[in-house]
């Protein structure tokens, strides 16, 4: 009998009332138990990186709320609903996922209308944050999730990030940040969020895009730029107040989801 290299490795677990005997272990989701990490504010977008940056964070036990930007009519209401679609598929790994639709059209407009076209992203997203910050108080949260991927667009350079940083002391956690995209859509595969990620149903983010965003740019001239909003807290305040909140509910995760590890 060969002790150190058997055919079958069976183990058996002893319980009060019964033993379990198993022969081989499955590889499950791992992580720590939601609700252990704290509240999060995640800024969904309706891409690809957003919603595997939730599920990285439920992963790691913190409840995850979502914010979602929309800018009708230059959005369709499709564009919302792809949303709360991935909502609710993220909400298998949670049970449930809280999402906050915020209007966004006026201040797009007049980031569009008072600020150099070449800033217009790095505004928003500056914009963005506070709103977010906002509404994390609201909650009872502490922190910020962004799919932010290191040098993937303008936004996401290291210049744009330490620019948008500044607006807010609140931690922003950046779960993809160091990964390729392949790696970001093969998880977004097996959690069941790509192809309702991929649906052509443009965001806030694509529909007011200048030709030449900057790369670099610079903390205090984004202020400059914001200063030409002279209603710009109302318009935030208002954003605030008038957002929708809708509560998504879960259903069965996907067997194939015990490998999309990180």
């Amino acid at each position: 009998v060969d002790l150190k290299h058997a055919q079958i490795d069976l183990k058996v677990e002893v319980r009060d009332e019964c033993a379990y005997i198993t022969t081989q272990k499955r590889p499950g989701l791992g992580g720590l138990p939601l609700g252990t990490g704290g509240r999060g504010m995640l800024l969904l977008s309706g891409g690809i990186d957003s919603p595997v940056a939730g599920w990285a964070m439920m992963r790691r036990g913190m409840t995850v709320e979502a914010i979602h930007f929309h800018s009708y009519p230059y959005t369709s209401e499709m564009a919302k609903e792809k949303v709360l679609t991935l909502a609710e598929q993220m909400a298998k790994y949670s049970g449930r996922l809280v999402v906050h639709l915020v209007p966004f059209t006026k201040i797009q407009e007049e980031i569009a209308h008072y600020c150099h076209d070449n800033l217009r992203i790095t505004i928003m997203r500056r914009i963005m944050l506070r709103i977010a910050e906002k509404i994390a108080a609201e909650r009872d949260a502490m922190a910020i999730i962004t799919g932010d991927n290191l040098g993937q667009v303008a936004s996401q350079t290291m210049e744009s990030i330490y620019a948008i940083n500044q607006v807010t002391n609140m931690p922003i956690f950046r779960p993809l940040v160091a990964l390729d995209k392949e790696e970001i859509m093969q998880i977004a595969k097996k959690i069941d969020t790509y192809e309702t990620s991929i649906l052509p149903y443009e965001d806030c983010c694509t529909v007011f895009v200048p030709k030449d965003p900057k790369t670099k740019p610079k903390a205090e001239v984004c202020l400059e730029e914001e200063a030409k909003i002279e209603n710009l807290a109302e318009l935030i305040e208002q954003a605030v107040q008038n957002k929708e909140t809708v509560v998504k509910y879960g259903k069965v995760i996907p067997e194939r989801v015990q490998s999309a590890n990180l």
